[in-house]
């Protein structure tokens, strides 16, 4: 089993979706400084903190959607939760970088 990954395209027509649960891996003060609404934050440097409440914080059947800077970040957090079981996670390609760069302008770029 392994994880797709979709465009900052497709993220975009996605993030009004009740049905999805949206992650984002990145550090605190990479979420303040440019964020989207709808993201859980679960900082991979936090990782022996939140992983195993993991079940609790999200579900292993719904839609997952993995944030971060770039995209390798969030392929790391991708292929950790496939190895718990869960059955559709997706990477975001590009990272919150390519979103403000092609989706939405007015989220800053560091």
């Amino acid at each position: 089993m392994s994880f797709s990954q979709i465009t900052v395209q497709d993220l975009a027509q996605s993030l009004n979706n009740p049905n999805i649960q949206f992650v984002d891996v990145r550090e605190p003060w990479e979420v303040e400084t440019a964020s989207l609404p709808s993201f859980q934050n679960l900082p991979l440097s936090e990782f022996s903190e939140w992983s195993e409440q993991i079940y609790s914080k999200l579900d292993p059947e719904t839609e997952t959607l993995v944030l971060c800077h770039h995209g390798v970040r969030s392929a790391q957090m991708c292929n950790w939760l496939v190895q718990q079981g869960f059955t559709n996670v997706k990477n975001i390609s590009g990272g919150i970088d390519a979103y403000s760069a092609i989706v939405d302008r007015s989220i800053p770029r560091y």
